[in-house]
């Protein structure tokens, strides 16, 4: 339990800490205008971040990290069965849970009853640092069941796990805040991370820049399996960010946003 209660704190640290460094920046260097109304987005958007991470607490108290422990005590998986150092293990561990990450994401967009779910991301129109954990219950739920699974599969070390849970939490609110970066500076950061410019196209309206860009940490597996895109057809400062059948104010709000799945109107599979 000390462990799990650590564990909550370095990550609500790094959350908040890292919420509010974006959250500065967007105010003095925004790379795009904003068209919904920015308080309205924010509560709903935090509102649906804190349930989630309610939710996930009630259901699985240890988290990923508890299960990492277990995982360990219990030697299973291949890390487990392999001596390597430390560091050796952890990049690994990271590598491989990030290219899963990418993988399942790719998944969430191409089967229709997962896209269902992922279209609540999707549904913002408006790409800021609340955007990055603004997804539906029920995806968040599988997604954590999907990690877990991984997670004995791989028998990563508890450091890596709480590394990776940590780094991509404070990744995605970097790429999807909407901060200005120098164009040379952007070129460089993609070879390392994913920045907000190329993330940003895969919010676009249109279907093939959806289908694209899919990393959320690492910016290699868009380029190795051919779904990179470098930038928006129609620009950044022009393009429509969101899903076209759900650009009206209401479909911003929390409880729209938790039936949209289930919506018999648009709600449908139409990747």
């Amino acid at each position: 339990m000390a462990g799990s209660n650590l564990e909550l704190i370095i990550r609500l640290g790094f959350f908040f800490g890292i919420f509010a460094i974006m959250a500065l920046w967007e105010l003095k260097s925004p790379r795009r205008p904003l068209r919904g109304a920015k308080l309205f987005r924010w509560c709903n958007n935090l509102g649906i971040t804190f349930f989630n991470t309610l939710l996930l607490r009630l259901l699985f108290p240890a988290a990923a990290v508890g299960v990492a422990l277990y995982v360990s005590q219990q030697q299973w998986g291949v890390l487990n069965q392999i001596d390597l150092p430390l560091w050796l293990e952890v990049t690994l561990a990271v590598v491989i849970l990030d290219l899963c990450i990418y993988l399942q994401h790719r998944l969430f967009h191409h089967l229709p009853w997962l896209w269902r779910l992922h279209m609540m991301h999707h549904s913002d129109v408006d790409l800021d640092v609340t955007s990055g954990a603004r997804f539906h219950p029920i995806e968040i739920i599988l997604s954590m069941l999907i990690k877990m699974a991984l997670i004995c599969l791989l028998g990563p070390a508890v450091i890596a796990i709480l590394i990776f849970e940590v780094t991509l939490n404070g990744v995605a609110m970097f790429n999807h805040s909407n901060v200005r970066i120098p164009a040379r500076i952007d070129r460089l950061l993609r070879c390392f991370v994913v920045t907000p410019d190329m993330h940003r196209v895969h919010h676009s309206v249109i279907k093939r820049e959806t289908n694209s860009n899919y990393g959320f940490n690492l910016p290699w597996w868009d380029r190795l399996f051919g779904t990179y895109r470098a930038q928006p057809e129609k620009g950044h400062d022009q393009m429509v960010i969101g899903l076209q059948q759900f650009q009206q104010p209401k479909a911003q709000s929390f409880t729209w946003l938790l039936r949209l799945p289930f919506k018999a109107s648009g709600g449908g599979y139409d990747r």
